[in-house]
């Protein structure tokens, strides 16, 4: 036998209202709804009880009213056509998503993960560039010295010198051991890994991630 669904008013509309407290706003709860849809059950549901009322209800003309899980918003729908169910599902059987501070921590640890990435991105061309540079270096040096000579001939300076700025820091990378820039490029590689492990563990909200980078940094 079919319970008789539970027939309140729709929420908010109460005749006689209480005296409302200031409750702050939802932020993130909001921002994940918007991102990702609300989170309603019993929207399959044929029939509502009256011990469904904290997450559906049944107006009096018939309407339903469905609460986000997340932001707690109410949101009218109307009865399925085909439900797949009798009733919605008990409190037990119901999965809560994140809010409140967990989904704020989960967003900042993604903010985070980002940041992490960026990093990962630069250090990984930076010792891909180490490692073409120390691989090519012989068939690079002419030419650089070439340009050297250009340079300096263009503005009325010795020939054969790069002894400023990012000139002579190439020429200091041209006269490098071999050892050396391979060595540089091993350390960027592993650094750009440990930042990518950092992000993917960050974006995870992985508790490992979390002792990692604080570590590392």
């Amino acid at each position: 036998m079919t319970e008789k669904p539970a027939l309140v008013p729709a929420p908010g509309a109460h005749p006689h209202p209480g005296p409302r407290r200031r409750r702050r706003a939802p932020v993130y709860e909001l921002i994940d709804c918007a991102l990702h849809g609300h989170r309603l059950v019993g929207t399959d549901a044929a029939a509502v009880r009256h011990e469904d009322a904290l997450v559906v209800r049944e107006t009096a003309d018939g309407a339903r009213w469905h609460r986000c899980l997340r932001c707690d918003a109410w949101l009218p729908l109307p009865a399925p056509a085909s439900p797949a169910r009798e009733f919605p599902p008990a409190r037990a059987e119901i999965a809560l998503p994140l809010r409140g501070r967990p989904l704020r921590d989960r967003y900042v640890l993604r903010l985070i993960a980002v940041d992490r990435m960026v990093h990962f991105a630069v250090l990984a061309v930076l010792a891909a560039a180490v490692f073409v540079f120390a691989h090519e270096r012989g068939r690079l040096q002419k030419p650089f010295y070439r340009i050297v000579d250009a340079i300096q001939n263009g503005v009325g300076g010795p020939s054969g010198m790069a002894n400023h700025g990012l000139l002579k820091d190439l020429d200091r990378a041209f006269a490098a051991h071999a050892a050396t820039l391979w060595l540089v490029g091993l350390v960027l590689a592993a650094y750009a890994l440990l930042e990518g492990v950092e992000a993917v563990g960050l974006w995870y909200a992985k508790r490992w991630a979390e002792y990692l980078t604080f570590v590392a940094t």
